[in-house]
């Protein structure tokens, strides 16, 4: 999910979905992938915001550097 929101970051629920489904032949539904959505934006990976009638999912790879330069230094 991160790989797909790192390469085409602001996608819906249901254009994750289908390119998860799709692009790497999972058997997933979308309320599986809204409740691993709903574990990393706890772990403050993701945001989710509300535009118009959707929300958004956006990556934020901020704490992934944080934990890299940890590990670097």
């Amino acid at each position: 999910m991160l790989d797909e929101l790192s390469e085409r970051n602001e996608q819906t629920l249901y254009e994750l979905t289908v390119r998860l489904i799709t692009k790497h032949n999972l058997a997933i539904t979308r309320q599986a992938i809204a409740k691993h959505l709903s574990v990393l934006e706890d772990a403050g990976l993701i945001q989710s915001e509300k535009k118009g009638k959707f929300r958004i999912v956006v990556f934020n790879n901020e704490p992934l550097k944080d934990l890299l330069k940890g590990w670097i230094e």
